[in-house]
């Protein structure tokens, strides 16, 4: 049997980071069985498209999983592949909290043909077997024969064959203009790839913030692999990335990489001792980050970014959606240990909590300068289904928009703030990413860390560019080419010093070359 696994893209911003399901799903597929994969973000398909993929290469059954923001794009897409004649199972947090809805239970059309709820390392081969059987169920749950919740244990992890996998559609330097790439290619040929990774070390948090749905989706009881299952991934990916010439970064895509401290500290000692370090993003809490034995193991693993959910620099807004362990006034002091180690973070921030009030951004703002530099995100309170603020807001009757998801707009309110407007909101979230992507702040910030290595410098520039894109529109070549001039003036800089270093390494070489020759000289 022919199967698509198919993540939907959002339409708005281009993600070339692969998600981690579709490789466990095909990993956890009997053999017999061929795999098809496309993410949406990687590689962009109109209806017409994916349903004549389907045709051609005679699929039979579609697996596809989308986030609550993409559940409108993906019942579309799944309607195409319905129409080319497969069978499609959706699957995810969002469908194990409306399983009604993708089966047209609700005053929605019907999108699938079924729905495998929670986790699905348990149930998809029994999908596979009943597919092929064609004996398709409209419900898959994660039950044992006594009808309990059964969740996977991980100790048992799939090996995802990362070395031999066809990873094109991410490879992010393809997506370079090819002016760059061949220059690149006069001094180098390690840049023949880039791609990020994501692997998993663990599942579950504890933590029950009000607005997420991981609790609900994974549960509140972590699990994690075993240490060598980890590193041993690791180094299949370091493989692949000599083999290719090229680089690999890693995202540790756990809800949050350190929850257990102790843990966390062995996984990345075992990374060190067997040289399994790559570069690589992960997310923690900021109340994690005050052991400095774990910063020193987080840079010498070769960490480099952290995600930190810290969405208010407002104590009070953060208790009211049960995220008191954060504590605002010892933000800066983490942020400052983990970028003297040369690690930055990557910093959320949620607009439109029920403490907010206008002027939000620029207070935001004005601590967030007084931090080392960054990449924070900005975004609007969402309540998603079935979580704890979604009940809340529902029973108050302050929904305006309760099925958000069928009518997505992008950093658009969709409930009734209690001190700020919906509009006021909005223009919140824009000026906060107005002030903190401007050149003038891209070149602030690159002053604030002038003294760091030039690798450093250059990441933070062009990560900056790339994550202005989450908001501003920047997918067409145009816009670059504008956001490229309107910074040319750090990129120049840059450029320059990265000139006068490779001249000084090769003025290096040829006198090492000489110290040779008459050396070599004086024993004939």
């Amino acid at each position: 049997m022919n199967i698509l696994l198919y993540s939907p893209d959002n339409g708005v911003t281009r993600n070339f980071m692969p998600h981690l399901w579709m490789f466990l799903l095909k990993s956890l597929t009997p053999p017999e069985h061929k795999v098809f994969l496309i993410d949406g973000n990687a590689q962009p398909m109109t209806e017409a498209e994916i349903a004549q993929y389907v045709r051609d290469n005679q699929i039979e059954l579609c697996g596809i999983s989308a986030m609550t923001r993409m559940a409108a794009r993906a019942y579309r897409m799944a309607d195409a592949i319905r129409s080319a004649g497969a069978k499609v199972v959706f699957g995810g947090p969002h469908v194990t909290e409306v399983p009604d809805e993708p089966l047209g239970r609700t005053d929605e059309p019907r999108h699938a043909d079924a729905v495998a709820l929670g986790e699905a390392d348990h149930t998809w081969p029994r999908i596979i077997a009943d597919a092929a059987a064609g004996r398709l169920q409209e419900v898959y749950k994660p039950v044992n024969e006594n009808g309990k919740e059964v969740k996977p244990s991980l100790e048992d992890y799939p090996v995802i064959p990362w070395e031999t996998l066809d990873l094109s559609q991410f490879n992010m330097m393809g997506k370079v203009p090819g002016a760059i790439r061949t220059f690149l290619r006069r001094f180098t040929h390690d840049w023949e790839s880039l791609y990020m990774i994501p692997i998993e070390s663990g599942r579950g948090c504890p933590y029950g913030c009000d607005f997420c749905t991981v609790t609900g989706f994974f549960g509140d009881a972590i699990r994690f692999r075993s240490n060598q299952s980890v590193v041993n991934e690791l180094l299949s990916v370091k493989r692949r990335a000599k083999t290719e010439h090229g680089h690999m970064g890693v995202f540790f895509i756990d809800d949050n990489f350190a929850i257990n401290v102790k843990r966390t500290k062995s996984l990345l000692r075992d990374i060190i001792d067997q040289d399994a370090r790559l570069p690589w993003v992960a997310q923690i809490s900021i109340n994690l980050l005050k052991d400095e034995e774990l910063l020193d193991l987080i840079a010498a693993s070769g960490g480099r970014w952290i995600f930190i959910g810290l969405e208010s620099v407002d104590a009070e807004s953060l208790k009211g959606v049960n995220k008191g362990f954060n504590k605002p006034a010892d933000y800066k002091l983490a942020l400052d240990r983990l970028a003297e180690r040369g690690i930055y973070a990557i910093t959320s921030f949620i607009f439109g909590m029920d403490g907010d009030t206008p002027g939000v951004a620029q207070r935001t703002q004005d601590v967030v300068e007084s931090w080392p530099p960054g990449l924070p995100v900005y975004g609007l309170m969402t309540p998603y289904p079935a979580t704890p603020l979604y009940d809340r807001l529902r029973d108050a009757g302050r929904l305006t928009r309760p099925k958000h998801w069928l009518d997505f707009r992008p950093f658009r309110m969709a409930y009734t703030p209690d001190r700020i407007s919906i509009e006021q909101a909005e223009a919140e979230v824009r000026e906060a990413w107005g002030q903190a992507y401007s050149p003038e702040a891209i070149a602030d910030g690159l002053n604030r860390i002038r003294k760091r290595p030039y690798s450093e410098r250059t990441v933070m520039f062009f990560a900056r560019l790339a994550f202005r894109g989450i908001y501003f529109p920047q997918m067409k070549r145009w816009q670059w080419f504008h956001l490229i001039w309107q910074n040319r003036r750090p990129l120049l800089s840059l450029t320059y010093e990265a000139f006068r270093e490779m001249m000084k390494h090769k003025k290096a070489l040829k006198r090492m070359a000489r110290s040779d020759n008459l050396e070599a000289a004086r024993k004939t």
